[in-house]
């Protein structure tokens, strides 16, 4: 090829150099979501099933005997103190009138008695009765007053038994079940009703007894509900194992409404003592084999490649050991298919 064949060639490969270069500086950044390196006072969790409760939940039995008249539907709302449930006490009502009459006679029997008393006793001082007379009368007298003393306490507790036929709810809540129906008759102590508090919640949760150590009433711990986390507080720490499962009972407060009764959750309890690492979103490893690593944002806006091993798992985070520091802007949604070296955006969605 003579020299001016060449010159012919470069000048009309030129266009097509030019348009390349072109091209690649027009070309649109890739939108990338972020979320900064965290270094912190950390420990290793264990992830553990747990149950929301509620606080107030109770089979409420009958106090007395008698017929079931009415129960409170399935799903009434009621407030401490209302009735769930009432039984017949027409029995009870007349056995109350009795009870008061004979009271009434007592009373007139106790008025004739110290009248006669007092007659005896002015007969007494001019020697015109005996002194037994005086000590028989005494002692009638005596005997009506401790016989209208047990009318009394029979009355009270008749007047307690028609107090008990209305099954009274001991603390607000719902009513979830009706153990008997309308018409059955029930016996003392015979359940009526199951009653829930739904408003005072809180979630139980069994550990192995290894974690007890790192666990203390008042520490903030993740708990996952339908892949969603929120921190809550330890309320009471059962320091009592099991001896065939090696597990103890730990209570968090349930703090968020969406968690009904009988929700599953999971909870993140320590497991290790606390250290000082830094941590990134697990979304943020990328793995490539036996390779892992990070993009990371630096601050021309470029991404760059940063190899990395994994230490102990923190819930929705990791440790990461190797050139990453706190702040560091690591890219955790689009980072498979960026390059070292491209230019990217921070999206906020």
């Amino acid at each position: 090829m003579n020299r001016y064949m060449k010159i012919a060639l470069v000048v009309s490969l030129l266009p097509v150099v030019c348009w390349a270069q072109g091209a690649e500086k027009q070309a649109p950044a890739s939108p990338v979501k972020v979320e900064k390196a965290q270094r912190d006072t950390f420990s290793a969790t264990l992830w553990v099933s747990g149950t929301v409760i509620s606080q107030n939940d109770a089979r409420i039995a009958a106090e007395t005997d008698g017929r079931i008249t009415w129960v409170a539907d399935v799903g009434s709302r009621v407030e401490q103190g209302e009735a769930i449930a009432r039984i017949d006490a027409e029995d009870l009502r007349l056995d109350l009138a009795d009870s008061e009459a004979q009271l009434a006679s007592l009373k007139s029997q106790l008025k004739y008695r110290d009248s006669s008393l007092q007659r005896l006793e002015k007969l007494a001082a001019s020697n015109n009765a005996a002194a037994t007379q005086l000590d028989e009368a005494q002692s009638q007298l005596d005997m009506t007053r401790q016989e209208i003393k047990r009318a009394e306490v029979a009355i009270a507790q008749i007047k307690r038994r028609i107090k008990q036929t209305e099954v009274l709810a001991p603390f607000p809540g719902i009513v979830v079940e009706r153990v008997v129906q309308v018409g059955e008759f029930v016996n003392r102590g015979a359940q009526v009703a199951r009653l829930v508090d739904t408003e005072h919640r809180e979630i139980r949760a069994q550990a192995p007894l290894t974690v007890a150590n790192w666990i203390r009433e008042g520490m903030q711990v993740s708990v996952e509900h339908q892949k969603r986390e929120s921190l809550s507080p330890v309320t009471y720490v059962i320091p009592v194992g099991d001896d065939r499962s090696r597990m103890f009972e730990v209570r968090i407060e349930a703090n968020d409404p969406a968690w009904i009764i009988g929700s599953p959750v999971r909870i993140a309890l320590p497991s290790s003592e606390p250290r000082e690492l830094v941590a990134i979103p697990r979304d943020g490893l990328v793995l490539r084999g036996d390779t892992i690593y990070v993009m990371r944002v630096n601050s021309d806006n470029k991404a760059e490649k940063v190899s990395v091993k994994t230490g102990i798992g923190l819930g929705g985070f990791v440790e990461v050991i190797g050139n990453v520091e706190q702040g560091d802007r690591i890219i955790t949604r689009g980072g498979e298919r960026i390059q070292a070296g491209q230019l990217v955006t921070i999206s906020d969605s």
